[in-house]
């Protein structure tokens, strides 16, 4: 089993960081792979819509973050991504990465599981959650969820280190995330996976 993790903020070792290293100890524990990326710290340009993705199968930008990164999401069984809160919403380099990594491909994300986490000094949290889930409900990801909303609070990591609630609801959601993995695994090895429809396309392009 493996989990890929994506750092948004542009600190390495801030308090992003800190709750995502809180969760790979879990993941160690569980014996799940982990891989940690970070990316916020780079020059990231939004998707352009130019549809170059749906022909050559990978984005026509090359900043090579997301092409670098789409064969580790790819072979993962999970992701998680971090944020740190910006105006009451994710990073905006996280964003345009997301954006991209997500339509350019074309691989199946059903069942693969899907947390996001996010940073705050106090406010904007829950709101920042809430835009980086949608990823995983457009997707067919299940959303892993813990005792608490995936949240850590703090100025800098060494307050998020004195976060207890958040240090403690980021560790149940590693474990959480294992059990999710670890189920759905053996679901889909005794019964593969749910049959999705894809027939309908709504797009009104008639005009009524």
């Amino acid at each position: 089993m493996k989990v890929l993790l994506i750092n948004g903020s542009p600190h390495r070792n801030g308090c992003t960081a800190t709750a995502l290293a809180e969760m790979i100890k879990v993941f160690e524990q569980e014996e799940i792979e982990t891989k940690l990326v970070q990316i916020g710290n780079q020059n990231i340009r939004g998707c352009i819509s130019c549809g170059y993705c749906s022909n050559n199968g990978k984005c026509v930008v090359r900043d090579d973050a997301v092409n670098e990164v789409a064969p580790l999401f790819e072979e993962a069984d999970g992701l998680v991504i971090g944020s740190p809160v910006y105006y009451g919403s994710p990073n905006g380099t996280l964003l345009s990465f997301l954006d991209r990594l997500f339509y350019s491909t074309s691989f199946s994300k059903h069942m693969k599981v899907g947390a996001s986490v996010v940073s705050c000094r106090r406010g904007g949290n829950t709101a920042s959650f809430d835009v980086l889930n949608k990823y995983f409900t457009i997707s067919g990801m299940p959303v892993a969820s813990s005792t608490y909303w995936n949240q850590v609070h703090g100025f800098d990591a060494e307050d998020v280190k004195k976060d207890a609630e958040g240090l403690q609801t980021m560790r149940n959601l590693a474990k959480n995330m294992a059990f999710l993995i670890r189920a759905i695994h053996a679901e889909k090895q005794a019964n593969g996976l749910p049959e999705m429809e894809r027939e309908s396309f709504t797009s009104f392009a008639d005009g009524k």
